[in-house]
């Protein structure tokens, strides 16, 4: 993967700008650096290989050169209505992610679902992962970096031993090596596609149409609180997700939350 084939391959895409990198540290970290420089709304930066990405609770994600794709993108949402949902609600980013990846993943054949928050499973076994990082200025939200790592190829899944969920990647599930370049120009068409829809509680509905474990028993952890167990009945309309316990809905807000399916 190289920045002139990239280039090429997202030509039709309006992309605000494109640093590509063979290695980095973490593309969520150089779009925080390149935000604050006047990147444009929908600058990309992407690289081959990521050696101190991170998760959310900052769990770490590595994506080992040529066998995953590591991206981040800038997005400015004070280029929209003070109106809009998306000016002042980080979370809906969570879902625009969730849904433009399930969307690309279905293009591909297919049948990925949403562990809430920000994780998408292929077979009940993690295939990627979404990191949104939040820049204020005063009320206003100035800057979402959207950090995306998709286990592409085999080779790309971290080791057993520091799994917390168990892990997957295309290819496996695919039967045969998916293009990197394909794949991820899906997914910025779909989250070309979705953005403008994020006001109109239609990406929360495909967002809780596409949930894992609807209907199931799951833990929820956050911290070290004591579990929360309930049902999963779906979301609300900020995201947050809705849970059956004791015949009693709770809502869980966005956090270090931890959701595992009740054993």
């Amino acid at each position: 993967m190289k920045q002139t084939s990239l280039q090429k391959s997202l030509a039709s895409l309006s992309l605000g700008g494109l640093r590509y990198f063979d290695s980095i540290g973490s593309t969520n970290d150089e779009a925080l650096a390149w935000a604050t420089e006047g990147a444009r709304d929908f600058s990309l930066i992407i690289a081959d290989e990521q050696t101190t990405g991170r998760g959310r609770a900052g769990r770490k994600w590595v994506t080992p050169q040529g066998t995953a794709l590591a991206f981040s993108l800038i997005l400015r949402p004070n280029l929209t209505p003070a109106s809009s949902p998306e000016s002042s609600n980080p979370s809906l980013f969570t879902g625009l992610g969730a849904v433009a990846l399930v969307d690309a993943l279905k293009k591909h054949g297919l049948k990925p679902q949403i562990k809430w928050p920000n994780d998408i499973l292929l077979n009940r076994k993690k295939v990627a992962g979404i990191l949104v990082e939040s820049v204020w200025t005063g009320d206003a939200l100035d800057t979402v970096v959207l950090g995306m790592g998709v286990n592409a190829l085999a080779g790309s899944n971290p080791p057993d031993d520091g799994l917390l969920f168990p892990a997957t990647n295309v290819e496996n599930e695919l039967g045969r090596p998916p293009q990197r370049v394909e794949l991820l120009r899906d997914i910025l068409s779909s989250l070309m596609g979705w953005r403008p829809k994020m006001s109109t509680g239609e990406l929360t509905k495909t967002w809780e149409e596409n949930l894992s474990f609807r209907g199931e028993q799951v833990e929820v952890w956050k911290g070290d609180e004591k579990p929360l167990a309930g049902r999963v009945m779906g979301l609300e309309s900020d995201g947050s997700l809705r849970l059956l316990d004791n015949d009693k809905i709770v809502t869980v807000q966005f956090g270090e939350i931890h959701l595992r399916p009740a054993v």
